[in-house]
């Protein structure tokens, strides 16, 4: 399965926030070992929220490693590989502009990074996808209470 989002995607709860939901439009990515989306309609209740624009743009990316990483190999007389396992790094960027105050415009970034050793995959690849359902899981579970935090600052 590749990634892919599909469109509208729906948002998780936040307090304020009444069945947001996000039109997507297939976007070119800054670069070519990305795929980028941008939000080009809302659905819902969310008052004063702007769609995607040169000036305040709302992006979805996901980006993989240019070059994936391999263990390499063995040492035949050892039979283990040298060193530490190099890592294989994703990432998923979402970019909004917003304002601090009046006329000044600034982006926020959203990130989370993938990172694992490289044979992880192949060797054990049901940990991985518990992990990443885990923690996407843990996102989505959090999102009202890190939003609550970044704009309050209690945790």
């Amino acid at each position: 399965m590749s990634i892919n989002l599909t469109s509208p995607l729906t948002g998780s709860t936040i307090t304020g926030f009444t069945s947001p939901t996000y039109t997507l439009t297939a976007d070119t990515s800054i670069a070519p070992n990305g795929k980028q989306w941008a939000v080009t309609a809302l659905g819902g209740t969310q008052a004063n929220v702007d769609t995607h624009s040169i000036a305040k743009p709302f992006t979805i990316a996901y980006f993989k490693q240019a070059i994936g990483k391999t263990l390499g190999q063995l040492n035949p007389l050892t039979g283990l590989y040298k060193g530490t396992p190099p890592r294989n790094k994703d990432r998923l960027v979402t970019r909004k502009g917003v304002n601090c105050a009046a006329n000044v415009p600034d982006i926020a970034y959203i990130r989370t990074e993938l990172d694992f050793p490289a044979g992880a995959d192949t060797y054990e690849p049901e940990d991985l996808k518990a992990a990443i359902s885990a923690h996407i899981g843990a996102l989505s579970q959090l999102s009202a209470g890190i939003a609550d935090t970044k704009l309050t600052g209690i945790m």
